[in-house]
C-alpha cells in the first residue's frame, strides 16, 4: 500500500542541519594521522611516465587572496581531509597557490598543467601570467602554461588559481550539493576537488585516443596529434595481451590504425579480460587500454526486450552509487578506498554500479573495468531551485512514469527547474564531454541522462544526441518519470509500492528497468553522521535489516521472469542523514554481514 506520510516527505527541503559528527574512513584516518596519500595516474587510459603530482598543501584563503592558510589539495575545503573542514558561502571567492618544480621545457617541449576537476569556475595564472580558465564541476581540463613559464626572470614558479562556486543558489550542474543539508541533500563543497598535476611533452605529442573493437578481433585506433607538422606524424601502436604483443600498425594521423587480434578474448563481468596499448609518436610514448565487448538492448528469444553483453542477455543486478565520503565529501580518500566499494558490491552479488549523478575519475572506471564491474553513468543535474512538487510527490502519487508528460517549450522547463537557458548549454556540454572522456571504458555499458525530473528538459533530443556519439551503449533517457517514450529503456523508481511487473502502452519497444527500489534504512550507533536519519524503509536492528534487505532482493530477482532487463538497489553505502546504505558512511560496517 502507497504510504502517503512517506510519499510527502520525498524531497522535502529540511531546514538547516546541525553539525555534522566527525566520522573517517580507514583510509582519512591514515591521511590524517600523517602519512601521505598514494598518487597513481588518474588518467590510466591516457598515461605517460614522468607525470608530476601537484597533490599536497597549498596556499589558500577564502574571501580575500591573502593566502593566509594551508588547504590539502585534492580536497575541497569544506572536507575534514583538506585541513580546515569549514564552509564556504556560495559565490566566495577561493584562492589558491604553489610553487612549481622545475622542469625541463629544451628542444621545444610543451608544459600541460591538469586539473581532474575543479567545483565551478576557475581562472589560472602562472608567474603572474593569466594562463586560462573553465567552467563545470565534473570534467578535467588542461593548460598549456610553457609561455608562462618562459616569462619568469629567475626564482621558482609559481601556480595561483582563483575559484568561485555559485552552489545551490545559482543554476550550474551541482548534483546532491545543497546549503541547507538533509534526507536525500548533502553537505556543498567547492574548489579544486580532483588531482592537480603537469606532465612536459614533446612539442608534437599525441593528445588523444579512440579505440573500437568489434567482437570478431577487428580493432580500430584513432589518434590525435597536435604540433608542428602533426598531419605528417608517424604514430605506431602495439597492442599487449599480458606483457605479449599480439598486434601492431603504423600510419600518419588522420587515418585509424587497423589491427586484428587473433582468437579475441571478449571483456564481461566473470572474465574482465584487457588488452594493453602502447602508443609511440617520436619520442612520445602513451600507454592505455581496451576491453572488447558488446552491449545492446534488444528482444531475446521471447520476445522480450533484455540487456545483452556479448550476444548473451544478462539481468543487471545494481546497486545506487553515489560517490560521497565523510572525510572527503565527493573526493575518495584513497584508489583503495573506491576499490573497497566496488569489491565489497561484487561480494554481495551486484554486477553493476549505478553511478548517480556524479562523474568520478579515470581511477574509478580502470578499477571496474578490470574488477569486472558494469556502470550505469548518469549525467549530473542542476538547474534552478529545485521542486519537490513536480520532482517527487506529484510524480510519485500520480506515477507520472506511466505516461510521456511533456519536457519542451518554457513552461516544462520552468516546472522541472530547467528555465535557464545557461544552464541547458553547460548540461549538453558536459553531457558531451562526458561520453567522450569515459566511453573507451569497457565497464561503462549505459547512459543516464537526467533523473525524477531535476533540470530535465527536451529528453527525447538529448538521446538522439547521445546515440549520435556513441552509438554503441543503451540510454535511460529518463530515470524514474516524466518520461519521453524515448531510450532503450522504461525506467521506474519504486520506493512505495509492492515490487511486481509493471507494464504500460508507453512501454513498447523498450526494456523495462527498475533504476531505483528498496532504501532500507539502519543507523548504527557510533557509525552515523547526524542524530536525524532519513530513509524509505525502517529495520529495528542488523538482523531484521538483513532480512528486509534480502527479501526485496530476491522479489527484484523474480522479476527477471517476468520480464525486466534489471535493478538499481538503493544504495551503497549511508550518506549523511541518508542511512538506507548497505555499508556505513565510514566503511566500516557491512550492514549485510552477520
Amino acid at each position: 500500500m502507497l504510504d502517503f506520510a512517506r510519499v510527502l516527505k520525498v524531497g522535502l527541503k529540511h531546514p538547516a542541519a546541525g553539525p555534522l559528527i566527525p566520522l573517517t574512513t580507514p583510509w582519512g584516518e591514515r591521511i590524517l594521522a600523517g602519512e601521505e596519500p598514494a598518487w597513481s595516474h588518474p588518467r590510466p587510459q591516457f598515461a605517460r611516465d614522468g607525470a608530476i603530482c601537484l597533490n599536497g598543501w597549498w596556499g589558500f584563503s577564502a574571501g580575500t587572496d591573502a593566502l593566509d592558510r594551508q588547504v590539502r589539495v585534492p580536497f575541497s575545503p569544506e572536507a575534514a581531509l583538506s585541513g580546515i573542514g569549514e564552509r564556504t558561502e556560495p559565490g566566495c571567492e577561493l584562492w589558491y597557490r604553489r610553487e612549481l618544480p622545475e622542469i625541463d621545457l629544451a628542444g621545444g617541449k610543451r608544459a600541460l598543467l591538469h586539473f581532474e576537476a575543479v567545483d565551478w569556475e576557475c581562472e589560472v595564472w602562472v608567474n603572474d601570467v593569466r594562463v586560462g580558465g573553465h567552467k563545470g564541476a565534473y570534467l578535467p581540463f588542461a593548460l598549456d602554461i610553457t609561455e608562462a613559464l618562459a616569462a619568469k626572470d629567475s626564482g621558482t614558479a609559481v601556480l595561483k588559481v582563483r575559484v568561485c562556486d555559485p552552489g545551490d543558489a545559482g543554476t550550474q550542474l551541482r548534483g546532491k550539493q545543497s546549503s541547507t543539508p538533509g534526507g536525500i541533500w548533502y553537505t556543498t563543497q567547492s574548489g579544486i576537488w580532483r588531482d592537480v598535476w603537469l606532465e612536459v611533452v614533446p612539442a608534437t605529442h599525441l593528445t588523444s585516443l579512440q579505440v573500437d573493437a568489434s567482437l570478431d578481433g577487428e580493432v580500430s585506433l584513432t589518434v590525435g596529434v597536435d604540433g608542428a607538422g602533426a598531419e605528417a606524424a608517424v604514430v605506431r601502436a602495439r597492442i599487449l595481451d599480458e606483457g605479449e604483443e599480439v598486434a601492431a600498425a603504423a600510419g600518419v594521423v588522420g587515418a585509424p590504425l587497423c589491427v586484428r587480434i587473433p582468437q579475441p578474448r571478449l571483456w564481461s563481468p566473470a572474465d574482465p579480460h584487457l588488452y594493453d596499448v602502447e602508443l609511440t609518436l617520436g619520442d612520445d610514448v602513451v600507454r592505455s587500454y581496451f576491453g572488447m565487448r558488446e552491449v545492446e538492448v534488444r528482444p531475446d528469444v521471447d520476445g522480450c526486450r533484455r540487456f545483452f553483453l556479448n550476444g548473451e542477455p544478462l539481468f543487471m543486478r545494481g546497486v545506487l552509487d553515489q560517490g560521497y565520503w565523510p572525510d572527503g565529501l565527493m573526493t575518495p580518500p584513497s584508489p583503495e578506498a573506491l576499490e573497497f566499494d566496488i569489491r565489497s558490491m561484487l561480494d554481495a552479488g551486484f554486477n553493476l554500479l549505478r553511478k548517480h549523478i556524479k562523474v568520478e575519475d579515470g581511477r574509478f572506471y580502470e578499477l571496474c573495468d578490470r574488477l569486472g564491474m558494469l556502470v550505469m553513468q548518469d549525467v549530473p543535474c542542476g538547474g534552478d531551485a529545485y521542486s519537490s512538487w513536480h520532482s517527487s510527490k506529484k510524480p510519485t502519487l500520480f506515477r507520472a512514469s506511466w505516461t510521456v508528460v511533456r519536457d519542451t517549450g518554457e513552461r516544462a522547463h520552468r516546472a522541472l527547474a530547467a528555465s535557464d537557458a545557461a544552464y541547458r548549454e553547460e548540461w549538453v556540454a558536459t553531457c558531451e564531454g562526458m561520453v567522450e572522456l569515459l566511453r573507451a571504458h569497457p565497464s561503462v555499458v549505459a547512459w543516464c541522462l537526467f533523473n525524477e525530473g531535476w533540470g530535465q528538459f527536451d529528453a527525447a533530443e538529448a538521446a538522439q544526441r547521445v546515440w549520435a556519439l556513441d552509438p554503441t551503449r543503451p540510454v535511460d533517457a529518463t530515470s524514474g518519470w516524466y518520461d519521453q517514450g524515448v531510450g532503450d529503456f522504461w525506467s521506474i523508481h519504486n520506493y512505495f509500492r509492492p515490487l511486481g511487473p509493471e507494464r504500460c502502452r508507453a512501454a513498447e519497444g523498450r526494456a523495462y528497468l527498475l533504476s531505483e527500489f528498496g532504501g532500507v534504512t539502519l543507523a548504527v550507533a557510533g557509525h552515523v553522521s547526524r542524530e536525524d536519519t532519513y530513509g524509505y524503509v525502517e529495520a529495528a536492528d542488523g538482523a531484521g535489516f538483513r532480512r528486509e534487505v534480502a527479501g526485496l532482493l530476491a522479489q527484484a530477482d523474480a522479476l527477471e521472469a517476468q520480464g525486466c532487463a534489471g535493478f538499481v538497489y538503493t544504495q551503497l553505502s549511508d550518506v549523511e542523514e541518508e542511512v538506507n546504505g548497505l555499508l556505513t558512511y565510514d566503511r566500516r560496517v557491512n550492514k549485510l554481514a552477520g
